[in-house]
């Protein structure tokens, strides 16, 4: 933790939501969201609290997670990582719906003695609701909370600000025996409500719960509450929330909320929190970035945690060691799959891409807007500026048949430089957006030129709320389809940021619609911030 430069939040920049942290000895971890993108979980590693790396994906394989026919922004929502008894432990959800009365959220949990080793087949826990967490006693006593998700309308709920969220139970879990007694539902939550996320660690003899309140957007906040008995009753924080930035757009950290506690060696206190870096576009505000992650340094008042700078809005930085800037990041696809590249839901995905030594080839599946079967392999954007380009050898025999660059949001927010073939004029690329319509997903179609033959560059370049893509085939960079809109590839876009919360993406696709696994060979991908 020495050093002479800062910590600058988000430690963890573009789509890194939920974060629950976790320290081993000298070690920290922070697990992440990952929705719809596989493998599930982000686990970044850091030693200074300042520079993180990603050190895992845990949940890789079938009997772990299978999202195919996950809506967008379901899949894995907030997952919990601790530590105990020399092993790892990770609870987290996998979300089945996301409109209308029913979630249908299945709660599991794997371990592992290492961080980046094989975890173990999934234990199911419950379907009680979502944002589960397990807390560790000093008994050996091991803890499972939810939020209880209530499908049957207004009046029902323990909570009026939001009576679907239901409050959040607490129930003893034992690893053979699975939950044992009976369930309690121990904090209904403040009047902010939509209280989930709930997180238990325990300090001076007091337990504390810290949960999430005021939804996924501009109203978000980290609630405490504590009790002497872990069943409580639990009294709400004197200011009721410890972090927030409801009503201070002077900020530049937004939508802050959903986080955990950690303690250094040596006692220093520390909070995680989501937050969105809004930017304006023509709709107004905008994260381009989704939901990343921050953390603030706390104090201890009257055994009461707040932030050390007083008040409940985060800094944007913290004394800490130096950081790591920032800079390009070249990829030759000549050996496994670079590490910053997830793709859709699937579990198997030697049915979407192979690297063939050479080339990443993507074999082409469904559409850029299928639930089940799609390929598209793609990194986070990190940076509200950037450039991003790969070269492409597709030779399309028919229109049923694209390959190429995108940025992406999800099924019914992208645009698109697509190669494919038209009957009159042969090979062509084509600019393809969705620009935001739901639930028809209906086409933009933009400008379509014809290609030579040969390897094609495609290249994006993004400046805040414009975009813009360019090509070339080894020649002259020339500019096609014109200034697009890039605020549409955030939560704000489409339908809003309650209806989707995960984070803009940048990356290669491929589709055949013919179902016969026509495929395009990527041979490089370069990110670099602008």
């Amino acid at each position: 933790m020495k050093g002479t430069g800062v910590i600058e939040n988000p430690v963890l920049r573009g789509f890194n939501a939920d974060p629950s942290i976790c320290r081993v000895g000298q070690d920290y971890y922070i697990a992440t969201s990952t929705f719809e993108w596989y493998p599930g979980v982000q686990i970044h590693h850091s030693t200074d609290l300042v520079n993180w790396t990603l050190v895992a994906r845990p949940l890789n394989r079938a009997d772990l997670l299978d999202m195919r026919g996950n809506p967008d922004s379901c899949g894995v929502w907030a997952p919990c990582l601790s530590h105990a008894g020399g092993r790892f432990w990770l609870v987290y959800t996998d979300v089945k719906r996301l409109d209308g009365a029913f979630k249908d959220a299945h709660n599991y949990i794997t371990t592992c003695e290492t961080i980046d080793g094989e975890w173990s087949a999934r234990t199911y826990v419950t379907s009680s609701g979502f944002d589960p967490s397990l807390f560790h006693d000093d008994d050996g006593r091991k803890w499972f909370l939810n939020m209880r998700w209530n499908h049957r309308g207004k009046g029902t709920g323990v909570n009026p600000a939001n009576d679907l969220f239901d409050g959040i139970e607490l129930q003893e879990w034992h690893p053979e025996r699975g939950l044992l007694g009976e369930v309690r539902t121990i904090y209904a939550g403040s009047a902010r409500g939509l209280t989930e996320a709930p997180h238990l660690f325990k300090r001076g003899g007091w337990y504390y719960l810290t949960t999430a309140e005021g939804g996924t957007g501009y109203e978000h906040a980290v609630t405490l509450a504590r009790s002497r008995e872990i069943a409580g009753p639990y009294e709400t924080h004197p200011d009721t929330h410890v972090i927030t930035t409801k009503g201070r757009l002077d900020s530049p950290l937004q939508r802050t909320g959903h986080g955990q506690y950690v303690e250094t060696p040596e006692g220093k206190a520390y909070h995680t929190y989501l937050c969105g870096r809004p930017i304006l576009g023509p709709r107004g505000l905008f994260c381009a970035l989704g939901r990343e992650t921050g953390l603030a340094n706390c104090v201890w008042r009257e055994d009461w945690l707040y932030l050390e700078g007083g008040g409940q809005v985060p800094s944007m930085t913290l004394p800490g060691a130096a950081r790591v800037a920032d800079g390009p990041v070249a990829r030759q696809f000549s050996g496994a799959l670079p590490p910053e590249f997830q793709w859709l839901r699937t579990p198997e995905p030697d049915r979407i891409f192979k690297m063939t030594g050479r080339a990443l080839r993507l074999i082409g599946r469904e559409s850029i807007g299928s639930w089940f079967e799609q390929a598209l392999v793609a990194r986070r954007q990190e940076h509200h500026s950037y450039t991003a380009a790969t070269v492409v050898e597709a030779s399309p025999p028919n229109w049923q048949r694209a390959a190429g660059l995108t940025t992406y949001y999800n099924r019914h927010k992208f645009h698109a430089a697509l190669i494919t073939h038209d009957a009159a004029r042969g090979r062509v690329l084509q600019v393809v957006s969705c620009l935001g319509d739901w639930p028809g997903e209906a086409l933009t179609f933009g400008e379509t030129v014809v290609l030579p033959d040969g390897p094609i560059r495609l290249e994006v370049r993004v400046n805040g709320a414009e975009q813009r893509f360019w090509w070339s085939a080894g020649g002259e960079v020339q500019p096609i389809g014109g200034t697009l809109d890039a605020s549409l590839i955030s939560d704000e876009g489409g339908r809003g940021e309650h209806a989707s919360f995960t984070g803009a993406f940048v990356g290669m696709l491929a589709h055949d619609l013919t179902g016969q696994g026509w495929g395009a060979d990527f041979l490089s991908f370069d990110y670099a911030p602008a």
